[in-house]
Formats: C-alpha cells, structure tokens, sequence
C-alpha cells in the first residue's frame, strides 16, 4: 500500500501556515488582508514545508537514513533562499519603486516590496511544519 504521508504533511502544513499567516496579517491590518497573500510574512510558508517533510523523514526513516540528510540538504538552500536572497529582492523593489515615483512612467505597476522573511519568520515557519509532521505521526503512525 503507498504512504501518502510524504505527501499530505507538507500539504498540511502550507495550510496550516497559510492560514495562520492569513489570520495575522488580519489581526496586524484590523482588515481582511486579501491584499497580503502571497510571499514574505509571518510565518514563513516556504520554512514550514520543507520542514515538515524533513521532520517527517527523520521520525519515520531515522536521521541516519540518506533521505533525512537530502532533506536537510533541501531544507537548508530553502530556508538561506528566504532570508537573503529573496530579502535583498525585496530591498531592491523598494529602491525601484523610489526610481519609478519619480519618473513619468504612471503605466509602470509597482513592485511587490514584500517579499523575504526575518529570521524570526523563518524560525516559526520551521517550528509550524515540525509539529505539524510531529502531530501527524504520533496521530497516525
């Protein structure tokens, strides 16, 4: 019988995350944040599903196991990519957006300026998908 496992905790923790994220950007704005969605912002969706995969993986395989270091591997370049390069992203859009106020190009639509996560968003991020992979396996397994 196949194990959809590997495959339902990420999905449930992007939901999770995803619907927490929804919900704080609510309470931060005191408005439905629609607007919001998307990349950056707190708790890190991207953190919450590698993590939850690579937890997974080391509950079930055993951190000795060659998956669980692929998935660390994974989980590593996925959490770097979102503290600093999609940050510097975000610093550059900024700076482009200033540019653009300036000029005569009205038709140029801003660019997104959220987009990277704090180390703190990281963090929860990480923390949201290992229980999420923790809860799913002592539930089920």
């Amino acid at each position: 019988m196949m194990d959809y496992s590997y495959l339902l905790v990420p999905f449930v923790a992007w939901f999770v995350t995803g619907v927490s994220k929804f919900l704080i950007n609510c309470i931060r704005a005191k408005r439905f944040a629609f607007d919001l969605i998307g990349y950056g912002g707190m708790p890190s969706n991207h953190s919450a599903i590698v993590s939850s995969t690579t937890c997974l993986i080391g509950l079930k395989e055993g951190i000795e196991h060659p998956a669980f270091a692929v998935a660390i591997t994974l989980s590593f370049i996925v959490l770097l990519d979102a503290s600093s390069l999609r940050m510097k992203i975000a610093q550059q859009s900024v700076l482009l957006n200033q540019l653009v106020k300036h000029t005569d190009f009205e038709q140029i639509k801003p660019l997104r300026e959220r987009i990277g996560h704090t180390k703190f968003e990281i963090l929860m991020g990480v923390v949201f998908g290992c229980l999420v992979a923790t809860a799913i396996f002592y539930y089920y397994f």
